[in-house]
This record gives C-alpha cells, sequence and structure tokens, in this order.
C-alpha cells in the first residue's frame, strides 16, 4: 500500500480514537454489573460483562480481523446502537442479546470487542409508528422501475430463470416448496459442492427457480456468501425473488439493499405478514414498494396466500426487464455531511469502465470496493495507480466523516432502513411467536435446565425411533416382505423353475434387498423428528447451549448441527459443514461427523442387538450411539493438539423464535429419504445381493458349491479375516459383510442374510457370540460410513483429506472394537 495511503489511515485513526474517547467519557459507570468478573472488567465496560436486563448504546467495534468485523456491523452491531443483555447460556458463554428486534448470540470474547455507553435498565419504549394508510397494493408494471435500455421483452414462451434468496429463518424453503410442488431436483452449483435446488415454477413450464443457501449479506464470511453471489453475478438469473421476514423486517431489509445494489430485476416477498397482522401490527406495501423501488408482495408461504400474485409480478419483471427503481442509498446531506455519498459517486466514476468489462454492476462494485473486497478487487483489475486512487478516495471519506469505511457503509444502510421503517411500518406489539420463545427458553436453554432437556428430547427422539413408533412399523414391513417372499418362492417352486435361478431371487434379491427394505420405517421416523427439530428452531438453540463444551474439544457449537444431522445420514451431514465460516472449524468437524452413528447402520444394529439382545435391544443400540459421541470427543482432543492447534472461530449467530415445523416440509423431506433409501436398496443394495450371491454360490471354475467355504466369496473375506481375528470375528463371512459394508452400510446386513440364509437370526450364533456380536458392532458403528460419505469428503475436501478420513476410521474402529473385547472378556462376558 502507498504511503499516502498509510498517512490517510494513521489520521483516520487517530480521530477515531478520539471520537471513540469522547464515548468512553459518556458511559455510566454507576451501571456496573453485579456478578462481574472485577479483574476481566476494564473499563470502558464492554458488551462481555453488561449484565443482564440492562440496555446500553454501542460505541464501537474493535477487531482486528476486518471480515469478523464488517460481519459484526452487518448483523447489526453499528455505533449507535441499543442492544439489550438478555442471558448467559448455562456454562457462561456464549452470551444472548436483543438487538433491532432480533436475537443474536456472540461468544464473551467477541463481544469484549464491543465497546458500550449509555448502559441503563432495559426499558420498553414504542418507535413512534407510521401513520399507515389504507393504498391499495400496486398493480403490474409500476412507473418505480426501469426497463432496461435497449432490452427487448423476452417472448412469452421463452425460458425464464429465478434465483431465490433470503436470510435464514425467513420461510425460504417453505415458500420455494410453494412455488414448486413436487418439481425440484438437487444438485451442486457449478465448480463447487454447495447444494442447489432447482424446480419449476407451478403453472408456468417456462420458468425455473434456484434457491440460494440463507445468507445475511453479500460480504463474503462464508462459503455459503461467496456461492450466492458469484451466481447472481456470473449465472446472471433473469430475476431475483428477495424473501423478507416482515416480523424482523429491519434486519432482513439489510440484504435487500445490496442485492438492489446488483440492478437485476427483483421482487420483495414479504412474508409472514399474517404474523404481523395477528400481532396488531401493518406495513403499507405501497409506500414501502415506492421507497424502495422494486414490487413489494406480501404474502404468508406457510398457509399459501399472496404466492399467486407474487409469481405474477415476478414474471412481470422478469419478462420486461424491469430493475429497481432506487440504486442510491446515502445521504447527500447526512450526518457525515455527504462524505460517503461523494465516495461512492467518486469510486463508481473511477471504475466505471473496469466494471462494465468485468460484466460487474457499477454500483455494487463501487460498495464492495470501499468495503476492500478482494473478490471485487481481483475481478475488476484496477491498476496500481488506480489503486492509490481509490485509497485517497477512500481515506479522506474516512477523514470527513469520522468513521471507518466499514462502519460508514454499515450505517448508510442501517439509516435508509430506519427511515423506511419509520414512513411505512406500524410496529406490533410482542408478538405471540417471540413471548412463547422466551417462555419455552427459560427451560430449554436455562442455566440448570438446557442439557436435562437436551438429553430429555434426544431421549424422547430415540425411543421413538427405535423403541415404540419405528419398531412397530419395523414389525409391520418385516410380515409383508416376508409374504411377498413366501409369495414368490412358491410361484418360483410351482412354474418349476431352475433351482439356481430360485436361489438367485429367493436367496440374492429377496433375502439382500428384503431384509434391508425392513428398516425402512426406523430410518423415515428418526428423520422424520430430526427434521421437525431443525424446523422449530431448537437445533439453534442446541449450538448456543453447547458451544462452550464443543469449544473444549477445539470446535464450536455452530459445528454440532452439522455432527447432529450425522445421526440422519453423513453425505449431507458432511455437506453441511460449509456453513462454518472458517477452514479450521470446517476440516475438524468433516473429521469427526463420520463418528455419527448414521441411520444406515441402523439394519446392522437392528438384527444383532434383537438377535443377542433382546430384552435389552434399545439399550445396546443407545450405547452405541453414546459410544460414537465418546469416541468422536477423544478424537477431538487428539486432533486440536495435533494437527488442528488453536481456537475455533468467532460464533455469531441469530436465534429465530420457535415456530411450529411446517407439516409439508417435512413430509418432503421423509420422503426424499425414503425415496433415496428405495433407490439404494434397488440399485446398490441390488447389485451388491447378486454380487454376494454369486462369489458366494460358484467356486473359481464356476461350479455350483456344496460348501460356501468353497466359494469365491470365501476365499475374497479371507484375505481380510486375520486382520479381524483378534477382534473375535475372523470368520470370512463377517469380514466380507464388512467389506460390502463400504458400499452402503445395509449391505451388511444383506450379505449376512444371503450368505447365513433366509434363517439369518438363528444362524447367527454359529458366528457370534453376544460379546464378539456387541464388538462387531462397534467396528461398524466406527469404521467409514460409505464410499458416499468418504466422497461428500474428497468434494468438500479433496482426495488427500478423504484418504486421510477413511485410514482414521479404520484404525480408530480396530483400536475401539479390541478394547471392547479386551475388556469385555476381563469382566466375564462370552
Amino acid at each position: 500500500m502507498t504511503t499516502m495511503g498509510n498517512m490517510c489511515r494513521a489520521l483516520v485513526r487517530l480521530d477515531w480514537a478520539r471520537w471513540e474517547g469522547r464515548m468512553e467519557h459518556a458511559i455510566d459507570t454507576s451501571s456496573e454489573p453485579t456478578g462481574a468478573e472485577p479483574e476481566a472488567c476494564a473499563w470502558p465496560l464492554r458488551l462481555d460483562h453488561l449484565e443482564i436486563g440492562k440496555d446500553a448504546v454501542v460505541a464501537s467495534v474493535d477487531a482486528d480481523d476486518q471480515a469478523l468485523r464488517q460481519h459484526i456491523l452487518d448483523m447489526g452491531l453499528t455505533p449507535g446502537t441499543e442492544v439489550t443483555m438478555m442471558k448467559y447460556a448455562p456454562m457462561g458463554d456464549p452470551i444472548e442479546i436483543r438487538l433491532r428486534g432480533y436475537e443474536l448470540t456472540l461468544r464473551r470474547a467477541d463481544a469484549a470487542r464491543i465497546v458500550l455507553a449509555n448502559i441503563h435498565d432495559a426499558h420498553k419504549l414504542q418507535r413512534e409508528n407510521a401513520a399507515v394508510g389504507s393504498t391499495e397494493h400496486p398493480a403490474l408494471g409500476e412507473k418505480t422501475y426501469r426497463p432496461r435500455p435497449g432490452a427487448h421483452p423476452i417472448p412469452a414462451g421463452n425460458s425464464i430463470a429465478f434465483a431465490l434468496a433470503g436470510n435464514q429463518n425467513c420461510g425460504k424453503t417453505t415458500l420455494f416448496n410453494q412455488l414448486t410442488g413436487s418439481n425440484q431436483h438437487v444438485g451442486n452449483f457449478p465448480g463447487v459442492t454447495v447444494d442447489r435446488k432447482d424446480g419449476q415454477i407451478k403453472g408456468h413450464p417456462e420458468a425455473t427457480i434456484t434457491d440460494l443457501p440463507g445468507i445475511y449479506s453479500l460480504s463474503p464470511y462464508t462459503s455459503e456468501e461467496v456461492v450466492s453471489r458469484n451466481y447472481i453475478l456470473q449465472t446472471k438469473p433473469d430475476a431475483l425473488i428477495d424473501i423478507v421476514d416482515a416480523t424482523n423486517i429491519e434486519r432482513n431489509l439489510y440484504l435487500t439493499m445490496q442485492l438492489m445494489e446488483l440492478d437485476r430485476p427483483m421482487v420483495l416477498a414479504l412474508n409472514m405478514m399474517d404474523e404481523v397482522a395477528a400481532n396488531g401490527g401493518t406495513i403499507d406495501v405501497n409506500l414501502l414498494e415506492s421507497m424502495l423501488g422494486i414490487p413489494v408482495v406480501p404474502i404468508s408461504a406457510a398457509k399459501n396466500e399472496g404466492t399467486g400474485e407474487l409469481v405474477e409480478h415476478a414474471m412481470h419483471v422478469a419478462r420486461y426487464r424491469e430493475r429497481p427503481g432506487r440504486l442510491d442509498f446515502c445521504a447527500p446531506d447526512g450526518p457525515d455531511g455527504g462524505a460517503l455519498h461523494r465516495c461512492i459517486h467518486s469510486v463508481a466514476h473511477l471504475i466505471e469502465d473496469h466494471a462494465k468489462a468485468a460484466e460487474i454492476p457499477v454500483r455494487f462494485a463501487a460498495t464492495k470496493l470501499v468495503e476492500g473486497d478482494a473478490l471485487v478487487r481481483e475481478a475488476l483489475g484496477l491498476d496500481q495507480n488506480e489503486l492509490d486512487a481509490l485509497e485517497h478516495i477512500i481515506c479522506q471519506m474516512e477523514g470527513e466523516s469520522g468513521k471507518d469505511r466499514l462502519s460508514a457503509l454499515a450505517d448508510m444502510r442501517f439509516a435508509f432502513i430506519g427511515e423506511v421503517c419509520r414512513a411505512c411500518v406500524v410496529k406490533p406489539r410482542e408478538s405471540r411467536e417471540h413471548k412463547r420463545s422466551v417462555a419455552i427458553d427459560r427451560i430449554l436453554t436455562g442455566r440448570f435446565t438446557a442439557f436435562p432437556a437436551f438429553l430429555l428430547i434426544m431421549a424422547f427422539v430415540f425411543w421413538v425411533s427405535f423403541g415404540s413408533l419405528g419398531a412397530w412399523l419395523q414389525g409391520l414391513m418385516e410380515e409383508g416382505v416376508s409374504w411377498l417372499t413366501g409369495l414368490a418362492a412358491g410361484a418360483l417352486a410351482a412354474a418349476g423353475v431352475n433351482p439356481v435361478v430360485q436361489s438367485l431371487v429367493i436367496d440374492g434379491v429377496f433375502a439382500g434387498v428384503g431384509s434391508m427394505l425392513s428398516f425402512l420405517p426406523l430410518i423415515v421416523v428418526l428423520f422424520l423428528l430430526l427434521s421437525m427439530l431443525e424446523d422449530s428452531g431448537y437445533m439453534a438453540r442446541v449450538a448456543f447451549v453447547m458451544d462452550k463444551v464443543l469449544r473444549r474439544f477445539g470446535l464450536s457449537g455452530r459445528s454440532f448441527v452439522p455432527m447432529l444431522v450425522g445421526f440422519g445420514c453423513s453425505v449431507p451431514a458432511i455437506m453441511a459443514t460449509r456453513t462454518l465460516p472458517s477452514e479450521h472449524d470446517r476440516k475438524m468437524t468433516v473429521m469427526l461427523t463420520p463418528f455419527m452413528s448414521c441411520s444406515a447402520k441402523l439394519p446392522v444394529y437392528g438384527l444383532l442387538t434383537a438377535a443377542f439382545f433382546a430384552r435389552n435391544s434399545v439399550l445396546a443400540m443407545v450405547s452405541l450411539y453414546l459410544l460414537g459421541v465418546a469416541v468422536a470427543a477423544v478424537v477431538a482432543l487428539v486432533l486440536k493438539r495435533t494437527a488442528f492447534k488453536g481456537e475455533p472461530v468467532p460464533f455469531i449467530m441469530e436465534l429465530p423464535n420457535y415456530r411450529l415445523p411446517s407439516a409439508k416440509t417435512t413430509v418432503m423431506l421423509a420422503w426424499d429419504k425414503a425415496k433415496d433409501f428405495i433407490q439404494r436398496a434397488f440399485t446398490i443394495i441390488f447389485a451388491a445381493s447378486i454380487v454376494v450371491w454369486f462369489l458366494q454360490t460358484f467356486d473359481g471354475q464356476l461350479n455350483v458349491v456344496a460348501d460356501q467355504s468353497q466359494s469365491l466369496l470365501a476365499g475374497f473375506g479371507g484375505i481380510i479375516a486375520p486382520v479381524l481375528a483378534p477382534l473375535g470375528f475372523g470368520d470370512w463371512r463377517a469380514s466380507t459383510a464388512l467389506v460390502t459394508g463400504l458400499l452402503a452400510k445395509e449391505s451388511v446386513i444383506s450379505t449376512l442374510a444371503v450368505l447365513l440364509g433366509t434363517e439369518s437370526a438363528s444362524a447367527l450364533a454359529s458366528l457370534f457370540t453376544p460379546l464378539t456380536a456387541y464388538t462387531f458392532l462397534v467396528f461398524t458403528l466406527l469404521y467409514p460410513p460409505c464410499v458416499a460419505a468418504i466422497g461428500a469428503v474428497k468434494n468438500e475436501l479433496g482426495p488427500r483429506w478423504a484418504v486421510a478420513v477413511f485410514a482414521l476410521q479404520c484404525g480408530v474402529a480396530w483400536i475401539a472394537a479390541f478394547v471392547v473385547r479386551i475388556v469385555g472378556t476381563a469382566l466375564g462376558f462370552a
């Protein structure tokens, strides 16, 4: 950076320090929080020591990491913002604060970066409400939008592509499901492994919509924000649909303003308007549309209200290429004397030709350069003279306004949002949803009740999945499969079909695929319950409660959600780690997630626990889940002290209100998992069952064997058996089942069913004792889950990490199983 740039920044830092000094003198030192740690409490007071029930005003945000500081500002913690301390987590860290109408959690170490002023008792002063009229909602094609110069309308019938964007927890998935129904397919965004959902809009076969990852800002703090921004900039959808939570409009409009700067045709979907009205609030939609310069449509995605009108407006702006009527949000005569206004327009003039060449909207590029966005700066290809001029312009703005560049931009956006809300929004009284959330949180995040509540909830999930509803449905499925097998066997015998073919169908296909299908109910029930917990908002609370616990193992509370998803399936759990903002947390979570017992292992648990621990089968299965967590904790401690030294990244997360899970979304998720399970049953498992049947039926000369020990399969299994012999199951049949389990864990059961015959339950006694059966289950629990999961690791982190995860799990599984067998033998178990 140039000497001029360094001098400018030094002067700004001096002015900034003087301003902070003035704010420090405004602090009410009589409000020192009781119960604070005196040795850790340095004045001026910082957010980490604000007393519960106190309000304060943010004076400054101190952070050496620019990305972290920008993220804090983007979440609304800008100087001048009033915050309320709500609670501390059960273990004292992280904390929960309330600002701008929503709850935010962050660690005390990060809260210590935020200097406070004007500490006072919490109050509930209502903002002066807007004088909202009863204007009708605008029709299509209003004058507030501007057609793109020289652009011709898209002819009727031509394809139109939409992108759906919005904050997390704003109802985006529900809206996507309402717009597309079952016309969806899942893939990846080009060049990355982030999931993308595409769908065809109902009633419009020419229109497709892509569900972008939930984001708070187009500033690249997480990989998902980069993906969303790059998709919009590079793929250039015909229009954007921005969904906003109307109950928290001030927070959500921050993303809207950044999307508008992209200068793409867009529509604002004002979701949850039914909740706003039910709680005594209202929004002047017509005035809001006029001030923003884009169509605004009030909807309730959960009730499918207003979605038809939303589609009409979206189709209109896309077809006629109507861009936002407003891109400039900074006031020429604002409190800073128009310094930011002049800065942005000067930068825009400086880079206009570069932005056009790079096909990046000029206004968007200008604000991102002011923020110091390296991705945009690199894409524009500015020379050194232009970079020097850019830095000079920004430094001059910082000196004139008395604010650093990040604070100035955040203040500009939130100031405009405040102006809009004062003019358009009648603030509702405290919503029923928020009151309900506060009441529930007294138990679910309470100091003495959070951990017992979590254990009770997870115990209930496992009991319903394995011990009551799931087990009952499994029994029905087993009876159906048995009846169908008997029917097929009788039909083949009556038709005089060759005995070898009969064996292929009954002992191969029906024994392998049928035995696995019987466990479908367990998996569907488990996924249903986990999906309901996630949709309700409880998963975010679990991350809040568990953060300090996980930090001792080198992880953050956000890592808990992917690991919990791992109890359902390792593949989406590994993919879910992309929401973690640091590579440290992401890689470590990927390494540990496969130790969580995925639902594909349930058939193995169900068969062996029923055969050897009939009266205590549920207890045996739960012990395996707990053992997986314990082993993951030990491995985490080892990794923390070796390959992953250092602290996890800051924990900053919004806490949504509790809501009843969407029945449609939950059922669709369960159907997707069931469909995936059935597809694997009739593809991978079907093929594996036939291969196993062939190898165990024939010898090297392709003669039918009378003794399976002479078969091709016995020869292959015999190569691996010596490695497993110290664990107590060195039989070639057990080793073969474990090898086929690498294709899919369900293959372990289908292989054993083929090798042991249709009466496999009774034949298991010849292969295992109760101790070796449990040891076999421990090995199955901890060794690599499946090829698909290892493939997911490869896609996320690369082939070297995939090999490392595979080797780590094989080694840990062997050691843990060996320890279990030694301890079990010493205790006298057979």
